[in-house]
């Protein structure tokens, strides 16, 4: 559908329908409410490149993201509902290659929508430090290196993680094993970090055998969970704590192969508390980060700046523990 169609359907000039959808002067009020009428019938949108080119702005704010899973898709809610009532629309789009593991994906994304397609960008777990980037204000949420360069967002890891493993430790667990995240994560570093503090307050000396890097995924975690879960009775953990729920989802499914019975045999924590930790069976203990706030308030700060008013440049908020069960008393030997 083009402006010519509306032009010609309302009987007015294409000049006339463009003052209209662009709230311009010099059109009667009854034309206007003819014009918009044919908009509304034949579902007219003007072309947002056009747009930005007559006016240096579309109001739209991209969120950009290496891949739709469950992580970035709670993020998304939460920008999605903060963004009522701004004036902005949300552009979302998925730039990653292979999950996001190649690196630069972000800039690529940059490159392709900032200017003509949109004013701003939140952008998901970057690989890269962001500042400015394409001449458009962008905020990182939970970025690979940290709270540094652009405005971030992320939670405390570390304490989340802290958390997790004293809970299990309160258990009677003492085998306790990790299944990290991405290696290239700042935030699978701290929550390996909080996992190694909990460890040594208790007096509990990490077993290298017991820490693997599983990826943030199911198919990366698939082998190192099957290695920790095959060892012998004597050697195998009690309880595993997975870097994300996704990989602790894992574990589940392949401790059930194995033949161990959760939480009997085996606990079993994760971080993320997605939707989905509830509805798998027995449902997952794990650490809520607030995703949908930390969505919000990534927008906000980028309005902020997109105002003229910024505050803070970098806020991290608390992580809580959800307690289900997933996680039970330590087995007999």
């Amino acid at each position: 559908m083009t402006i010519s169609d509306v032009a010609r359907v309302a009987g007015v000039s294409v000049a006339t329908v463009s003052k209209v959808v662009n709230n311009r002067y010099g059109v009667a009020p009854s034309t206007a409410e003819r014009v918009l009428g044919v908009v509304a019938d034949l579902g007219y949108e003007s072309s947002l490149v056009a747009r930005s080119l007559r006016r240096q702005s579309t109001n739209v704010i991209g969120v950009l993201v290496a891949e739709f899973e469950p992580y970035s898709t709670e993020l998304l809610k939460g920008i999605s509902s903060a963004v009522d009532g701004t004036g902005y629309e949300l552009l979302a789009y998925s730039g990653g290659s292979d999950g996001g593991a190649l690196g630069g994906w972000e800039r690529r994304s940059l490159s392709r929508l900032a200017g003509t397609l949109i004013d701003a960008a939140i952008v998901v777990t970057p690989t890269m430090v962001l500042s400015e980037a394409n001449g458009i204000p962008v905020v990182a949420i939970d970025p690979h290196t940290g709270p540094e360069g652009t405005h971030t967002v992320d939670s405390d890891n570390t304490t989340g993680a802290r958390e997790a493993v004293e809970h299990l430790i309160a258990l009677g667990h003492r085998r306790i094993a990790h299944l990290g995240g991405r290696t290239d994560l700042e935030s699978a570093r701290l929550r390996e970090l909080g996992y190694r503090q909990a460890l040594d307050a208790a007096g509990i000396t990490v077993d290298p055998t017991l820490v693997r890097v599983g990826g943030y995924r199911s198919d990366t975690a698939d082998t190192p969970a099957r290695e920790l879960l095959s060892a012998p009775r004597g050697e195998r953990p009690t309880a595993v704590f997975a870097a994300n729920d996704l990989s602790a989802m894992h574990v589940v499914e392949v401790a059930a192969e194995l033949g161990l019975h959760i939480p009997e045999d085996l606990s079993v924590v994760g971080f993320d508390n997605v939707p989905e930790t509830a509805m798998v069976e027995p449902p997952l203990t794990t650490v809520a980060q607030p995703l949908h706030r930390m969505g919000a308030e990534a927008l906000r700060m980028l309005l902020d700046i997109l105002h003229d008013t910024p505050r803070e440049q970098h806020l991290r908020l608390p992580t809580s523990l959800v307690v289900r069960s997933s996680t039970g008393p330590a087995p007999t030997e």
